[in-house]
């Protein structure tokens, strides 16, 4: 039976709209854009791990239109809103802590790699990227983004394990065989209070989100 906190085919389903609309997503995508670095030209191919509802995958369509884009999501859910959302960027079903099979297409494809806000889900991060890597061409770049601080309730709800120190998400791209590892923060001041609003919300801030 899913644990109802890894639920995503009923999470996108009520938070979609909600998850769109959060300011710390367009904050968190600028970050990312920058740290990417993608060329002008349309040469760049760009795996999103853990596609969602594929508001990065608009983003970054909006961003770079002659990029190509393949999204991975676990949830069909998910799959179906990004596939509505963005329609010139693929997006396919992938359980990557399984054994899923890489379309020959499909190895060794990205150039540039995002997994934004995956890894706090999960309780073996590691195999993750290491089957994620089957998908990434020889020095394509990876851009990790993930939560630090303490949990809100509405982290717990939506299936958060754990927050990282940069010491520990060294530690886990190291043992997923990635390296010329660097590791920032962001969040002074807008994050530090975003948080700090998400967790004084506690439980409330679920029927919040569901309600719109």
């Amino acid at each position: 039976m899913t644990d109802v906190r890894d639920n995503w085919e009923r999470h996108w389903e009520e938070y979609a709209a909600s998850a769109q609309e959060n300011p710390a997503q367009a904050y968190r995508r600028r970050l990312v854009f920058s740290a990417l670095d993608l060329p002008d030209c349309g040469a760049a191919r760009i795996l999103d791990i853990g596609s969602g509802q594929g508001d990065f995958a608009a983003a970054l369509r909006a961003w770079r239109p002659n990029a190509q884009i393949l999204g991975l999501e676990l949830s069909q859910s998910g799959v179906d809103i990004a596939a509505r959302k963005v329609p010139g960027a693929r997006f396919a079903r992938r359980d990557l802590l399984a054994y899923d099979p890489v379309p020959q297409e499909q190895r060794n494809w990205a150039t540039h790699a995002v997994c934004s806000e995956v890894l706090e889900h999960l309780d073996d991060p590691e195999r993750l990227l290491r089957n994620a890597r089957a998908y990434m061409a020889p020095g394509c770049r990876l851009v990790v983004t993930v939560p630090g601080g303490p949990m809100s309730a509405f982290d717990r709800h939506i299936g958060h394990r754990r927050h990282f120190t940069a010491s520990d998400l060294s530690g886990v791209l190291t043992a997923a065989g990635f390296s010329n590892v660097l590791i920032t923060g962001a969040g002074f001041p807008f994050f530090n209070l975003y948080r700090c609003v998400v967790i004084l919300r506690g439980r409330k801030l679920i029927e919040d989100v569901r309600a719109g």
